[in-house]
């Protein structure tokens, strides 16, 4: 995409600097201006990359869906996933109904992904080293998001992020209907 090649999503993002402290959105949100505002940056930087890379990540056949592991209902021997450490993904064994990661393993799978639930971004080089992937999806936050970017970009696989609507590496959140859009 040109207007991202010439950089002028760093325009929107001096706007969106001054909407912030307008609107008080580091009110709003408990975060704080610097953290508001790299929050903001990472999203529309995300944007820009996701609709330059949605055309070629269209034509790929063979995909996979990485999810966080810190977005299952709960992180504790209630939730019944098991870890396989030689792929490395917990594997969800649906055993919640209302888990946002069990509802998007079937919804992924059922579009005909591969689905993993990672404890981190370092799983992810080594899932993509045994598989031959030629399009990925990744929900995570936005600093994992612009590790995998480049990651992905050095392998010449296509990606698609999705943010994570609530950070904090515990009982993080994504929107399932940007997860249906963005598959």
């Amino acid at each position: 995409m040109i207007s991202y090649q010439r950089g002028m999503h760093k325009s929107l993002l001096n706007a969106a600097n001054d909407l912030i402290i307008k609107f008080r959105i580091q009110e709003a949100t408990g975060l704080n201006l610097s953290d508001a505002v790299m929050l903001l940056e990472d999203l529309i930087d995300l944007q820009a990359i996701n609709l330059t890379e949605r055309p070629k990540f269209l034509e790929t056949k063979k995909r996979a869906l990485f999810l966080p592991h810190c977005s299952r209902k709960f992180m504790d021997n209630r939730c019944r996933a098991n870890f396989e450490p030689s792929i490395p993904t917990y594997v969800c064994q649906h055993c919640s109904e209302d888990c946002i990661v069990n509802k998007t393993v079937e919804y992924a799978k059922g579009k005909g992904y591969d689905v993993y639930i990672v404890p981190g971004g370092s799983c992810i080089p080594r899932i993509l080293k045994n598989n031959s992937y030629e399009g990925i999806v990744g929900v995570a936050c936005g600093e994992e998001s612009k590790m995998m970017g480049h990651m992905l970009a050095s392998m010449n696989v296509s990606g698609q992020a999705v943010p994570l609507i609530k950070n904090g590496c515990a009982n993080t959140m994504f929107n399932m209907d940007t997860i249906k859009k963005t598959l």
